[in-house]
Order: C-alpha cells, then structure tokens, then sequence
C-alpha cells in the first residue's frame, strides 16, 4: 500500500502519561510522529491530540485501534489531508536593519501575508500561519538574509465531515 499523510485526532480525558503512552504505540511500529499538537476541544475538559504521521491506511487504522484502547481515550479518527482543513503557524526573529535596508525582505513580508509581531532595535519578528510548504517557501526566502530563530507549531486541524464525537459525549452522560 501507498504511504500517504494521516491526520489522528485523539478526543480524551487530560491526564498524566497519555501522552507517553500514546508515543509508545508509534515508537512499537517505527513510525514517526511527524507533528503533534495538544489542546483543550470543543468538548469542556476534553483535550484534543493532533498527531501527523506519513503512513499506510493500513498501519493508520491499526494505530488508531491501538490508542482507542486507553483508557483515558474517548474516541480517536484519521483523516487524510484531502477530509482536513489544516494550518501551521511559524516564527521568524530577523535582525532589525533588514526589515528597513532591504527592500527584498518587506516584499516578502507582503507576498507571504505574514505580519509583523514586534519590532526593537535589534530584531523584529514575523508571524506566518498556513500550509507547511507556505511556510517552508517563506523560510527558503529569508534564509539568505539570515534567521536569528525560528519555531513551527505542530498542525492544527479540523475535518470537513461531522466528527460525531459531541454526540458520543452527550450519550456517555445520559
């Protein structure tokens, strides 16, 4: 089968180990995480994992499987990229006489809809959120220039298709 990119979210109870837990079943099938996220859900004290991994259908099923089967798990699903609505967000710290001694660097600034964070004497900061690639272009742009730092979040995603999972909670509770 054909390795494609998987997007897992992971509806469960927030607590300590889960996520250990949760990396085990990945580290057992050599398959790597190739982005993770965690945060609270639509649910109130629901946390929501989204973990990308580049994999097979095949294997994506079996490991959704495999977390479904911890206990603190209220429900996991997979979707691959073409179900999701997905973005990333970055961070560029440039040294400041850039941003007003090359024009360059402000068309890049415009092209790439990022925006500007802050701005001292010695740096500035740019903001960019969209599609991985969207934000490599941008990184591949500014290299030249030179990049104090830089730091990508993991995914953040949502499915185009009802995910159920609200529903699931409501008869959990009755």
């Amino acid at each position: 089968m054909e390795k494609k990119w998987f997007t897992i979210s992971v509806y469960s109870e927030n607590n300590v180990g889960l996520l250990n837990r949760i990396s085990g079943i990945f580290l057992k099938r050599h398959i790597n995480i190739e982005s993770l996220n965690v945060s609270k859900s639509e649910i109130e004290n629901v946390s929501k994992f989204t973990i990308v991994v580049y994999t097979t259908p095949a294997w994506v099923h079996n490991i959704v499987g495999q977390i479904e089967k911890q206990i603190e798990v209220i429900k996991a699903f997979s979707h691959s990229d073409e179900e999701t609505i997905y973005q990333e967000s970055a961070l560029f710290k440039i040294a400041s006489s850039l941003l007003f001694d090359e024009r360059n660097i402000q068309n890049i600034i415009k092209e790439s809809n990022a925006q500007i964070v802050t701005v001292s004497r010695d740096f500035f900061v740019l903001s960019k959120s969209g599609r991985r690639s969207e934000i490599e272009e941008m990184y591949e742009q500014l290299k030249p220039y030179g990049i104090m730092q830089f730091v990508r979040s993991g995914r953040i995603a949502v499915s185009k298709a009802e995910m159920q999972i609200s529903k699931l909670i409501k008869e959990f509770n009755q």
